[in-house]
């Protein structure tokens, strides 16, 4: 009877041991197909950039630009006006509401931001030159404290370098700003030609989502439905979302410059919001050239500016991303990442701003397929 019990208690401890084997080994597994899923999306997109197919996308994506912002703008807002529709008003008066809160807003926010604005670009136009000035006294004294024959050659190129910099922005200047001028008309006039679009598609989008039921065959309605609500849902609260953390960001750095008594601190605050779409590295890249024109009015206003920074971003990546956001996307760090680096390789900045939708999109699309299929075995059994 002992020996039995012993023998019993072996077998047990074997299960156990297999039972974790097995647990490592299905990690494992998740961890590669997670590296196969992000060498496809490299070579996927690798052979599409040789195919020339993406470049003949973007070409077409600035042709149909209007159209584009008129679906992004009939998609954000067709909840509000479905709600309005729900409480008895028609969908063309809610339409115009909607239209009516959105010119308001802006026509608010641009007539107490423009001037100022201006007039900040003015003056640190007006002090680009000093603020050369001060970077290269700035890199004179460091290099000097070191004292080094190669240092010192290696100051000589920078000097140089910085000296370039400023005799070509003095020269091109002019011309910057006409085609900045040009561009920015240009882009005013596509926005309005995209919100006209915007309005007609928001009064039919019942109508549109009638169309594409029709168009749909009867077998994949169910699966199509669950799948496009899922993004919907996800996509939808992430650009809010993006937009609102975007706008704080814009108001606690321009506070926290004004304070720092950095120049024109409404411009530098707007570049912090702008890439604060960016995640992880979009706070960064916002905040470098602040530093660097801190640190060239003075060592104090570049620490207090490098402390405003930091503590903006810790508030923002600690407090308000997670009540803002909710973490919609529910995506790994790691993951985010390596799509920035994939995707901003290959497109730049446009492609670090999309790449965290798109692949929540596709991790969206890969849980269904798993819940259906289980493709990686994560039922219990």
């Amino acid at each position: 009877m002992f020996f039995k019990k012993k023998e019993m208690s072996s077998k047990d401890v074997d299960i156990h041991s297999l039972n974790e084997v097995i647990i490592l080994f299905k990690k494992i597994l998740k961890i590669a197909f997670f590296f196969i899923i992000i060498l496809g999306i490299y070579a996927c997109i690798k052979i599409l950039k040789e195919l020339s197919v993406l470049k003949i996308f973007v070409n077409l994506l600035s042709v149909l630009a209007p159209l584009f912002i008129g679906l992004v703008v009939a998609w954000l807002f067709d909840p509000l006006v479905s709600w309005l529709q729900k409480k008895g008003i028609r969908r063309v008066l809610g339409a115009i509401i909607i239209y009516a809160l959105l010119f308001l807003v802006i026509f608010v926010i641009g007539s107490a931001l423009i001037p100022v604005l201006s007039d900040q670009i003015n003056e640190f136009v007006k002090t680009i030159p000093s603020l050369l000035d001060s970077i290269n006294s700035f890199i004179t004294n460091l290099f000097d404290k070191v004292g080094s024959t190669d240092v010192a050659s290696l100051k000589n190129d920078v000097l140089s370098q910085i000296d370039n910099i400023g005799s070509n922005l003095t020269s091109s200047l002019p011309s910057y700003l006409v085609g900045f001028a040009k561009g920015l008309i240009s882009g005013l006039g596509t926005f309005i030609i995209g919100l006209i679009i915007g309005f007609y598609l928001l009064v039919s989008f019942d109508s549109s989502n009638k169309l594409m039921e029709t168009i749909i065959p009867a077998k994949l309605k169910s699966s199509l439905g669950v799948i496009i609500e899922r993004i919907n849902s996800t996509l939808r609260k992430y650009v809010q979302g993006a937009l609102m953390l975007g706008g704080l960001v814009f108001i606690l750095s321009s506070i926290g410059f004004f304070i720092s008594g950095l120049k024109a601190p409404l411009l530098f605050g707007l570049f912090c919001g702008l890439t604060d779409v960016i995640p992880y590295l979009g706070p960064y890249i916002g905040g470098v050239p602040a530093v660097i024109v801190g640190f060239s009015q003075g060592s104090a206003t570049g620490i207090i500016t490098l402390i405003a920074i930091v503590v903006i971003q810790f508030i923002e990546g600690n407090f308000l991303q997670p009540v803002v956001m909710s973490k919609q996307l529910k995506l790994h760090p790691v993951t985010i990442i390596s799509g920035l680096l994939i995707f901003g390789y290959f497109f730049g900045i446009i492609g670090m701003v999309i790449a965290a939708p798109v692949i929540s999109v596709m991790k969206i699309l890969f849980n269904y397929f798993n819940e259906k299929y289980d493709i990686i075995q994560t039922k219990e059994e």
